[in-house]
């Protein structure tokens, strides 16, 4: 009997934009530092500070559109089965003859697909 293996984890891509706009918010607050230590001059951290405020915002923008992309496709995806999920299906065909107490809960009769909906057939 092998051991249950996990479901892949979607790499945290989407929260590179999110980083990247942290490191900008950085660097922008970093900027009167830079002027003191005379790294720059007045002129280019007001050019960088506009171009960084303006990245980070963008990239803060992007982050949460591809955290809400995500978020959606997950919810969108159909929630296993009972009969895939759990020892019973590692088990063997002796093991998953009876139902499980999954399979015998009753669907939403008003076809909404929600557990919590309270409204089911008979």
């Amino acid at each position: 009997m092998s051991a249950p293996t996990r479901p892949r984890r979607a790499v945290g891509w989407f929260r590179l934009p999110g980083g990247l706009a942290a490191v900008a918010c950085a660097a922008c607050c970093a900027l009167p530092s830079l002027i003191a230590a005379g790294v720059l001059t007045t002129a280019g951290a007001a050019i960088a500070r506009q171009t960084l405020l303006a990245a980070a915002a963008g990239l803060a923008a992007l982050a949460l559109a591809m955290w809400w992309l995500h978020r959606r496709r997950v919810a969108a995806r159909p929630a296993p089965s009972a009969a895939s999920a759990g020892p019973a299906a590692s088990a063997g065909p002796a093991a998953s003859a009876a139902p499980s107490a999954s399979a015998l809960r009753l669907a939403p009769a008003c076809g909404c697909g929600s557990a919590g909906c309270g409204v089911t057939s008979r």
